[in-house]
């Protein structure tokens, strides 16, 4: 397979071609996980995956409790299914955990310490209550545990660590806490081998043809693990220009994709590869993450393409667009990709090039 046909594939796995869920919960559950760290960003990632949504109709359906956000893998923010969410921090969470103890004696923290916090959050969040992550600093600085500088983050990342804390929709604009147990009203568990095989079949599913070294660095599991979970989940393996990647039989298929897409900058589109040649050039890939700080740009995508980044400015009566070029295009052509986003966000649009 040549890299232009597996980067067609790539663009139905990630949906970005034709619209199959009709829901937040099937979207989340088509990923198995999703970057979250960034909430405008991961509801633009599910709005542009959800043909007709809105900015107001994806938050309702976050309220519905299917979904949850947590730090379920690579210790950074994700959206999954909230029945997955015990047993994904038990799979893949728990590596993070590991590290835990060196970070604390950075911080200065000990284990009674944060421990004592994740108990104290837990009873202030008990009911069916639902705080803001003020309101949690305030209760835990009641309780006498401090949390000055980055005390307060560390102590909140820990509770939904361990499976007692997760990450509700926002009050306004800011982060809301609930207990895990009681948001995930239903869980489904998995022995260690079957859960290695979920997880490898929804990222190829979502994110084929790719190598298996992408798998590992979007779970942050060993390359043991990885193979095992492969394995197990009946993918198909296939060469493209003689790099060994992985695909579910139903990725190989799916039909040509072809299209303009307006990209939020913590998309799966980029975020869920390790390699990312196959989408962008080495100097447009330094323009998505400048200085390589982990912070990715907004991107218009061509056809599978990087071909520029775009930032927007949100005013009472329309959002502005600049797009910055980084490869030579007509940009009236993708117009109607930000149209999209415009009309998911039920404003007017103005845009204009760097």
């Amino acid at each position: 397979m040549d890299a232009s046909t597996a980067l067609s594939l790539r663009l139905s796995s990630l949906l970005l071609g034709s619209h199959p869920c009709r829901s937040v919960l099937e979207v989340a559950e088509w990923f198995g996980a999703m970057q979250a760290q960034d909430l405008n960003s991961v509801l633009w990632s599910l709005g542009a995956r959800l043909s007709g949504s809105s900015l107001a109709s994806v938050i309702a359906e976050t309220e519905e409790r299917t979904v949850v956000r947590t730090w379920p893998m690579r210790g950074t923010v994700h959206l999954i299914p909230s029945a997955d969410a015990h047993w994904m921090l038990q799979l893949t969470g728990v590596r993070a955990l590991a590290g835990a103890a060196k970070r604390r004696e950075i911080l200065g923290l000990s284990e009674e310490t944060v421990d004592k916090a994740a108990q104290m959050l837990g009873e202030a969040l008990a009911g069916g209550r639902r705080l803001t992550r003020s309101e949690c600093l305030a209760a835990l600085t009641d309780g006498g545990v401090a949390v000055s500088g980055q005390l307060g983050y560390h102590l909140l990342w820990y509770a939904s660590q361990l499976g007692v804390t997760a990450i509700a929709p926002n009050r306004g604009t800011e982060q809301t806490f609930v207990l895990l147990d009681e948001w995930a009203a239903s869980r489904v568990t998995y022995e260690r081998e079957e859960g290695l095989a979920i997880l490898a079949r929804r990222y190829f599913q979502s994110h084929g043809p790719a190598p298996l070294k992408d798998f590992a660095g979007w779970t942050g599991l060993t390359m043991g693990d990885c193979r095992l979970g492969a394995t197990a989940a009946g993918l198909v393996a296939v060469d493209v220009d003689g790099t060994a990647m992985w695909a579910t039989p139903e990725t190989l298929d799916a039909g040509p994709v072809r299209g303009w897409w307006a990209l939020p900058g913590f998309d799966e589109y980029m975020l869920g590869y390790k390699d990312r040649s196959l989408m962008a050039t080495p100097d447009q890939v330094a323009a998505v993450i400048p200085g390589g700080n982990g912070v990715f740009q907004s991107t218009l995508v061509r056809d599978g393409h990087v071909m520029a980044t775009w930032k927007r400015a949100l005013g009472r009566k329309a959002v502005t667009i600049t797009v910055n070029p980084l490869a030579d295009f007509d940009l009236s052509d993708a117009q109607p990709a930000l149209e999209r986003y415009a009309a998911y966000l039920d404003l007017p649009m103005i845009v204009k090039p760097v």
